[in-house]
């Protein structure tokens, strides 16, 4: 298991602990009450998706042999009130890769961990603890 520890600074803002030493600042847009401060939870979560599409996509390149060049990958989030209902990914792959080469890699990119969380149910349990 990995810890992830959120602890608010003020209002919507929350400084995020993630165990391994990094930090992350997740806070609302101003139009939603927030101070804008970092970006939503929803749209890390859209970070997180597109960072995994391209990881997982080089790392299938790289050993496949294929050159990918400066390969970027865009997520659109829609949303339906505050929660997203979908998210559009697009690979822009400016490597020499024919046709055959780019559907393969299009298969294993939709295989990221962060995109099969977000195909299927995954179980959230939802606990309090009181600290006094």
């Amino acid at each position: 298991m990995v810890k992830v520890v959120a602890k608010r600074r003020r209002g919507y803002t929350h400084d995020v602990e993630i165990e391994g030493g990094h930090s992350l600042v997740i806070d609302e847009p101003v139009a939603d009450g927030g101070g804008d401060e970092g970006p939503s939870p929803t749209r890390t979560l859209g970070a997180a998706l597109a960072a995994c599409t391209a990881i997982t996509a080089e790392m299938y390149a790289e050993r496949k042999g294929w050159d990918l060049g400066a390969l970027e990958v865009e997520v659109e989030i829609a949303y339906e009130g505050p929660a997203p209902t979908a998210f559009e990914v697009t690979l822009r792959c400016p490597g020499d890769l024919d046709d055959d080469q780019l559907q393969r890699l299009l298969r294993i990119a939709a295989k990221c961990p962060v995109h099969r969380l977000l195909s299927n149910e995954t179980t959230v349990t939802v606990t309090d603890h009181v600290v006094r």
